[in-house]
């Protein structure tokens, strides 16, 4: 039989990134070596947001989810020997993207790169971050503005680059169902064409090559033969909308170009060898179906729930993709599900939920307006709130975490100090000390040049990306240059979602919710209190927001009287408001890694502003407010945490929210010295 000829397999991509641009450069060569056939760097939080390392809100964040890129120097050690020319690179960066992309046009420049053949990827999509990610920093309209600016520039002078990656995998990740996923990702990709179109920056005859450099980064989770028709979906309402509302004639540019990242989300503590094969059904969805087959895959690891990956465990990931493109048969065979009854009729399904739903968008003026009111974000908290209630009772089933429990001791984790890859404390105070060498070598009066310029063009129309591309050139740092825009265009911060999402788990008598509300308004009675107040912070720059959201929603619906402020706070913000609202508990909601830094800073200032868990010898004495702590958080790493204080700390596998809630009550009896209430939580 004749060899059938086989399809180019898609991008294989690894997200990496950690500590500082040497390490990270030494693992993206490695990567490569292995086989991985484009690129894919994660940023630290303080990069992502906008803020130099000796920030006070950086600390405990530098290297920790990404690497740190302080400035031109930065760059350039991350991509050092590897010539930009000839690689496709994706920057997961979207509040800062522009200046991430200037550093890295600068780089390619001085590697001798012809720009305009430069391919690769910046996120850019700024909506999703209001809505789930929460690395925003500017407000919407500005927000908008830097993205349009970059888009048309890309445009005119690197035409191989994808200026956007519209990004719904992180609303999936906040709890979208597929329709959601599809409608929100459309509307945002509505209101970002509007506004280059209406901008004037591209003639109307370029619209087309807009459109055609527009891409999609999704989230396919383990329900993969839905998720498979939502990208068939997806595909189809592209394709309407481009046509439709841009008149783009040519197929080509119609094309919806995506990549993918499987579902972290649905990763578990539990049993984690079982994310594996929940990894492998995930890549299927988005690679099965050739009509609607991912451009571009990266995997997660099986380990993180538990923390860092290390490169042994992102090579597992790779080798997984490199299984399926080479060794099965995939890649030679048409479409396997056209004309599919069963296929057609859920794809068709989910693109009439998704157009009603993106009408209903525009009729509220757009994703902009649906941002700004909050409409959107709540209705994400309250499709999560209802997507954790089906897990509790069961009716969701994962293998694991709520049946299938029991287990054979697991040989990947019994040693979990060495199961994960931890980033050294002394990673944050060496990139600090080479910060401050940097600006201290630079020409100093050309940075202050480039500053100026920026902050000018920013109070214009200009396209701010020369004024960037110069700012890269002159050495200005990450933090100066969103600085400045901040001058300029002022802070955000978004609606949080939580006040107006409705109850997803109604307190029906005899259930576990109505038994914890008893047990909070008896608690509340005994304090003479009118109500309990929980406080729930997020401390430092992690940006996941939804666990914190959800204790919120279900502390509220418990009875308890919610304070919650939404995402970056400092320490000292933290203590302030549980002092200024009297709080009895304090949720600490930490997924980045920074928990070590930020946790005992807030036992130390509680413990000063006259506050104790529990009352220190020759402290200040005072009401005791116990502390909880919530995330990501390896078990010696959760140990030192009691050790300094902490009353209780809750990670992935304690997926009881109800029950989380009646811990807290607990730790707050026990902190006022009341007895145990016989009532099961």
């Amino acid at each position: 039989m004749a060899e059938r000829q086989k399809d180019r397999p898609w991008l294989m991509r690894t997200y990496a990134g950690h500590s500082t641009a040497e390490a990270s450069n030494e693992l993206y060569r490695r990567n490569l070596a292995k086989g991985q056939t484009g690129l894919s760097v994660a940023f630290d939080l303080p990069t992502q947001t906008g803020y130099d390392p000796d920030h006070v809100l950086a600390r405990g964040e530098v290297g920790r989810v990404g690497v740190p890129v302080c400035h031109l120097g930065d760059m350039r050690r991350l991509f050092q020997d590897i010539p930009l020319e000839r690689m496709n690179t994706s920057m997961t960066i979207n509040a800062t993207a522009m200046w991430l992309l200037a550093l890295y046009q600068v780089v390619a420049e001085e590697q001798g790169a012809d720009i305009s053949k430069l391919s690769g990827t910046t996120q850019n999509d700024i909506v999703k971050e209001y809505l789930s990610r929460g690395t925003h920093v500017f407000p919407p309209g500005p927000s908008l503005r830097l993205t349009t600016d970059t888009i048309a520039y890309t445009v005119a002078h690197m035409p191989k680059w994808n200026p956007i990656n519209i990004c719904s995998y992180h609303l999936q990740e906040a709890g979208a169902t597929p329709v959601q996923e599809i409608a929100y990702a459309m509307s945002t990709a509505i209101a970002v064409l509007d506004a280059v179109r209406d901008s004037g920056q591209v003639p109307a005859e370029r619209m087309g090559d807009v459109v055609g450099r527009i891409s999609f980064f999704v989230n396919a989770g383990v329900r993969f033969v839905e998720e498979m028709c939502k990208m068939r979906a997806f595909t189809r309402i592209w394709d309407k909308i481009t046509r439709e509302r841009y008149g783009i004639e040519n197929p080509k540019h119609r094309r919806f170009r995506y990549g993918v990242q499987v579902n972290s989300l649905g990763l578990t503590e539990a049993q984690p060898e079982n994310n594996v094969q929940r990894i492998v059904l995930e890549m299927l969805a988005v690679t099965l179906s050739k009509d609607a087959r991912a451009r571009a895959v990266q995997l997660p690891a099986w380990n993180e729930a538990l923390g860092l990956p290390r490169p042994w465990d992102q090579q597992w990931s790779l080798r997984i993709q490199q299984v399926l493109a080479h060794e099965s048969d995939l890649l030679e065979y048409d479409d396997l599900f056209a004309g599919s009854h069963v296929v057609e009729a859920r794809t068709a399904e989910l693109a009439e939920g998704a157009l009603a739903e993106i009408e209903r968008i525009q009729e509220m003026g757009g994703a902009m307006a649906a941002v700004e009111s909050g409409y959107l974000k709540s209705r994400l908290v309250a499709s999560h709130a209802e997507r954790r209630a089906r897990i509790e009772s069961g009716e969701e089933r994962i293998v694991g975490v709520n049946c299938f429990e029991s287990t054979e001791p697991n040989p990947l984790t019994a040693d979990l100090d060495t199961a994960i890859m931890t980033v050294d404390p002394a990673v944050e105070r060496n990139v600090v000390t080479a910060l401050q060498r940097w600006r201290g070598e630079r020409d100093e009066d050309r940075a202050h040049r480039a500053l100026a310029e920026l902050k000018r063009a920013a109070a214009g129309r200009d396209n701010l990306m020369p004024a960037t591309l110069e700012c890269a050139r002159a050495g200005v740092t990450t933090g100066e240059w969103a600085w400045a825009l901040r001058d300029v265009f002022g802070e955000y911060r978004a609606p949080t979602g939580v006040s107006s999402a409705p109850v997803a788990t109604p307190a029906e008598e005899g259930s576990q919710l109505a038994e914890v509300r008893r047990k909070v308004a008896a608690t509340a009675a005994e304090l003479g209190s009118g109500k309990l107040r929980l406080l729930v912070g997020k401390p430092g720059l992690d940006g996941h927001s939804n666990g914190a959201e959800q204790i919120a929603v279900r502390a509220r619906d418990a009875g308890f009287e919610v304070v919650y402020q939404g995402i970056r706070l400092t320490p000292e913000q933290i203590v302030s408001a549980a002092v200024a609202e009297d709080v009895h508990c304090v949720g600490l909601s930490i997924l980045s890694g920074s928990h070590a830094e930020l946790v005992p800073d807030v036992l130390d200032r509680l413990h000063r502003a006259g506050v104790d868990d529990p009352p220190g010898p020759g402290g200040p004495g005072g009401t005791p407010i116990p502390v909880i702590v919530g995330g990501i958080i390896p078990n010696a790493d959760a140990e030192a945490l009691r050790a300094a204080g902490v009353a209780a700390v809750f990670t992935p596998k304690d997926f009881g929210i109800t029950e989380i809630i009646g811990r807290i009550v607990d730790e707050i009896r026990t902190a006022n010295k009341l007895d145990p209430l016989e009532v099961p939580a």
